[in-house]
């Protein structure tokens, strides 16, 4: 009879071999095959994506705030080199603007920064006012001491850069004010997708900016927007805010006659009416 031990059972598991100790557990098939596909790491790889996001980040700002403006080429060599990359990083950000509609990309021509188009401006008005409509009434019913007060703290902030003169300071305070709303209404990614859909009439508005008197009357109104939440009266802080936006209106032709080459398309009859604000302080 052969000497030494019988052979393992079907089924069974045999003892792991003296180089592997007992107490590592095996690495289920799945997960090691995923290990050995993966690339190893780079310190390239892992600075391309925040490269990336900062550019897209740095040039969405400038697009929107119209230091680029409608028309303006994008240099995509002199970018990277003023960020100290390569142009992958820089072609990933534009890529990403060109699908938000704020970079053309002629493959024959260049790269350039897009006009506005007249056609998308009452959907994305429509869709901002439903959607705030709808959180500020969360937000009054909602809301509770210390959540009002930091929205009180907002408007002084607000006195204090409109009595520098700050417009860019005020368009950003103000940006604060309406997104503090939709997170006191417990629906922060509200204000996301608000602000994907108003980045073409935030165009518009730095045409007609910096109008006097605007930025007072614009706390008036975000003060009688927090007096109805802080009141927890949601039908009031909605008709607030409804007549916040609506003072807020400026015509296509005020924005078109000021910049006519900054724009593009056209409105129909219908658009026209049904165009609800151009936002001067969004």
């Amino acid at each position: 009879m052969p000497s030494g031990n019988p052979p393992a059972k079907t089924g069974s598991f045999a003892a792991p071999p003296q180089s592997h100790p007992i107490s590592t557990p095996p690495v289920p098939p799945a997960k090691a095959a995923a290990l050995l596909a993966r690339p190893p790491a780079r310190r390239d790889m892992r600075r391309g994506p925040t490269a990336a996001d900062a550019i897209h980040r740095d040039l969405r700002a400038e697009i929107v705030s119209l230091k680029r403006k409608p028309g303006d080429p994008i240099a995509e060599k002199q970018i990277a080199e003023a960020y100290g990359v390569s142009r992958t990083p820089v072609r990933e950000a534009v890529l990403r603007l060109a699908d938000e509609g704020l970079i053309e990309i002629f493959p024959q021509s260049g790269t350039f920064v897009a006009r506005i188009p007249l056609g998308a401006l009452p959907e994305a008005g429509v869709i901002r006012k439903v959607l705030e409509r709808a959180t500020v009434r969360f937000a009054a019913e909602r809301a509770n001491r210390s959540q009002i007060a930091a929205l009180r703290a907002c408007l002084e902030h607000q006195r204090e850069v409109d009595a520098q003169g700050d417009a860019d300071g005020f368009h950003q305070a103000d940006e604060a004010f309406h997104a503090q709303i939709t997170e006191m209404a417990g629906y922060p990614g509200f204000w996301t997708i608000i602000q994907q859909a108003k980045v073409q009439l935030d165009r518009c508005r730095r045409l007609t900016l910096p109008v006097p008197g605007r930025m007072r009357t614009v706390i008036a109104e975000h003060e009688a927007i927090v007096d109805a939440i802080a009141g927890h009266d949601p039908d009031r802080a909605e008709q607030s805010l409804v007549c916040h936006l609506d003072n807020l209106q400026i015509t296509v032709d005020d924005v078109r006659n000021a910049a006519p080459l900054y724009f593009s398309g056209s409105l129909t009859a219908d658009m026209a009416d049904d165009l609800p604000a151009l936002d001067r302080a969004v």
